[in-house]
């Protein structure tokens, strides 16, 4: 969370001073928000809210009096976002409402740094109308939330509107606002205009460039490459009186590491030790993960035994980087090594570690090897995450064996993690590769119901599908799901649809497709800027997408019940319905796919109460590489 969280959490300090601390004889129960599953995007969520908030008030809240209630649940959502579970500060949120509590200015900036960390920016401006409509008015941290969470997200324009605002609000801009708006014009690759703010900068009054300020401004720099502008600005760092410290080096060296020249971002030690910087563990992860990037182990090793000299040990994550590199260039012998230098430093592999040996394995196509690495992580009492589970997908996958990736499922829910979108739509891939149709959307759907958002990748590897399943109608169907969903599609989805028709030989439907595109984007330019932002925010209010497969989405409803179909959509609509019509019932039964059937086999061993088992083979010691 960086500044944002420290601010969010000072804040919290600050309104506890003021309103004391009392003793409540009720106590939340964490477990039961937790277990509960959002089904309902964000933006739906908070535009509902207003309806329900007054329905039972608390009188507390409504008196304008401190709360006990809202101080201990937002400390909840603090903890919650801590320990990277920002999805479940919502139904927490809820319940405040929907009980009557009125949230305080640190609950709404709570909830907006769960937001930024979901990447839900297009529910922003609700969350910013349903504070205001509560009678509160947004402070200077809020401000700057709502400026990194545009920011983040690449809209540089819309940061700078809510700066304007803030402004116009009587709130002065503070160092931390203007390193936000820099960092998003870094991060849309503008370092020239981050240049001009820092001018704007030095005229506002008790607003002075950090540390962090240059940092940011280096780092957009060097990520377009242009190490030797970077070095100009540490120049004007030193010039301005503001000493350069490990962040500034370890930001310079990142560049160049990218662009293959680790040899100088170790020479730049040398001048780090002349301004009195210590190099540190990042300073040394950088310059080994550059050396085996160039595939240049020799170098990289020879680095590390450099490192005690330094009064850097390697730690764990240096060592997992001389793995991956030992194994981009199959070198068995070299993961040995690093493995023995690893147990004379006393550092215990990880997840990382086993999850990097995993992968190569995978990669290759030895899926019983991979088990085997598996299994010894389990040995090691070293939980698996959910990207240890996406290798094993992404293996089966490739080994052509979709019913074991989708096993996965089962033992992931056992052991308490929870599927990401990576994790499904390999697994849906799987299915689409074997032409198993209904089996990928079975997958879609339980995805859809375990609330992980479907992403561009999803939907472009169920257009795919459909295609070779010569089913081009659900293909075109796809897109009414994405656009119901937010999800926008690019040119090369589009043109999946297209060929998609092409393939079973209907040039009219795909040139038809190309026509709607050509006709929305001639719509979007006519648009005015206001309409296409409520029109975004209308397409995030859609619930209950699926009901059973994709072709019995027929159309979305609102609150209300009114049709939110838009026009593609609704095209899109008829013309699948009525060219699935016309095709005759041989014809039909011909290029469905095959109904799938499997057996879920328990596969692996997680904890003392689930005992399951993955792989043929008993454990090998540590987790050496078998040849």
């Amino acid at each position: 969370m960086g500044e944002f969280g420290n601010e969010v959490a000072k804040s919290i300090i600050f309104e506890k001073k003021n309103n004391g601390t009392s003793s409540s004889k009720s106590k939340i129960s964490a477990a039961s928000t937790m277990e509960s599953h959002l089904h309902e995007d964000q933006a739906h969520l908070i535009s509902t809210m207003a309806n329900s908030i007054r329905q039972s008030c608390c009188t507390t809240c409504w008196e304008s009096m401190s709360c006990q209630i809202v101080r201990s649940r937002t400390k909840l959502m603090n903890n919650l976002i801590e320990r990277k579970k920002p999805q479940e500060v919502h139904s927490i949120f809820k319940g405040l409402t929907e009980e009557g509590h009125r949230p305080t200015l640190v609950t709404y900036t709570t909830v907006l740094v769960a937001l930024t960390l979901q990447k839900r920016f297009k529910s922003i401006p609700l969350l910013l109308s349903k504070l205001e409509q509560d009678g509160l008015k947004p402070d200077s941290i809020f401000f700057n939330a709502m400026i990194n969470a545009f920011s983040e997200s690449g809209n540089v324009k819309e940061a700078m509107k809510v700066f304007q605002k803030m402004k116009e609000k009587g709130c002065k801009p503070t160092t931390s606002s203007f390193n936000t708006l820099i960092k998003g014009f870094g991060i849309i690759g503008k370092p020239e205009e981050s240049l001009k703010l820092l001018e704007i900068m030095s005229l506002e009054e008790n607003v002075k460039p950090n540390e962090r300020t240059y940092n940011i401004l280096v780092r957009a720099w060097c990520n377009k490459n242009k190490i030797a502008e970077a070095w100009n600005l540490v120049h004007r760092m030193v010039a301005a009186g503001v000493k350069p410290d490990v962040v500034t080096y370890n930001t310079i060296a990142t560049g160049y590491a990218r662009n293959k020249e680790t040899g100088r971002a170790e020479a730049m030690i040398f001048q780090m030790q002349n301004q009195k910087v210590a190099p540190n563990y990042r300073t040394c992860g950088i310059i080994v993960d550059g050396y085996c990037k160039e595939g240049n182990m020799t170098e990289a090793l020879r680095f590390v035994y450099r490192m005690k000299d330094l009064g850097v040990l390697p730690n764990l994550v240096i060592f997992n980087s001389l793995i991956k590199g030992f194994l981009n260039i199959t070198d068995t012998n070299g993961v040995d090594e690093v493995l023995t230098l690893m147990e004379e430093f006393g550092v215990k592999p990880d997840v990382v570690t086993f999850s990097t040996i995993m992968n190569a394995w995978s990669s290759a196509g030895l899926m019983d090897k991979c088990e085997e690495i598996f299994d010894d992580m389990i040995k090691a009492s070293i939980e698996p995450d959910s990207h240890a589970f996406c290798i094993l997908a992404k293996g089966y996958v490739r080994a052509g064996e979709p019913e074991k990736a989708e096993a996965l499922l089962k033992v992931l829910a056992s052991s308490g993690v929870h599927p990401n979108v990576v994790m499904f739509t390999t697994i849906i891939s799987g299915w689409c590769n074997g032409g198993q149709m209904e089996c990928a959307l079975r997958v879609f759907e339980r995805m859809c119901k375990m609330d992980v958002t479907p992403n561009l990748k999803t939907f472009e590897t169920l257009i795919w599908g459909y295609g070779e399943a010569k089913q081009p109608w659900k293909a075109e169907e796809c897109l009414q799901i994405m656009d119901e969903m937010g999800v926008s599609p690019t040119k090369y989805t589009l043109q999946l649809v297209a060929d998609a028709w092409r393939s079973i030989g209907f040039i009219n439907e795909a040139k038809k497709i190309s026509d709607d595109v050509e006709r929305d984007d001639r719509a979007i330019l006519n648009t005015p800027e206001d309409k296409q932002l409520g029109d975004n925010i209308k397409r995030v209010y859609a619930k209950e997408i699926l009901n059973g497969s994709l072709s019995s989405l027929k159309q979305v409803t609102n609150q209300n019940g009114s049709a939110t179909i838009n026009k593609r959509s609704q095209t899109v609509l008829n013309r699948s319905m009525s060219f699935a019509g016309s095709i005759s019932v041989p014809t039909k039964s011909r290029i469905l796919p095959y109904t799938c059937g499997f057996t879920v086999k328990v596969l692996m061993i997680f904890d003392k109460q689930c005992q399951v088992q993955i792989g043929r083979y008993g454990f090998v010691n540590s987790c050496r590489m078998v040849a």
